[in-house]
């Protein structure tokens, strides 16, 4: 499912418009992208946890050449699956 998709569905299940669930998409996006650049966690009780957590500097390797590189270290993006979601699938 891709973002046009999702947004079709949020709309026929919400019964409102396709342009009143875009914005409403996208404003949840706006508000997990903001709080995780604060540092902080999104808890969506039965779906699950974003977090940022850091990834250390580390040596990798130029595919190419096999020359060694240094990668800098960098905050990413985790989701954690809450429990009622991995029921749904198992």
């Amino acid at each position: 499912m891709n973002k046009t998709e999702l947004i079709e569905h949020i709309a026929k299940q919400a019964d409102i418009s396709k342009a009143a669930s875009g914005r409403a998409l996208e404003a949840v996006i706006g508000a997990v992208r903001t709080t995780l650049k604060k540092g902080g966690t999104v808890s969506l009780v039965g779906f699950g946890s974003f977090a940022v957590t850091k990834r250390a500097a580390r040596a990798g390797r130029n595919p190419r050449t096999g020359a060694v590189i240094k990668i800098k270290s960098a905050k990413v993006p985790k989701f954690r699956p809450g429990k009622a979601l991995k029921d749904a699938l198992n």
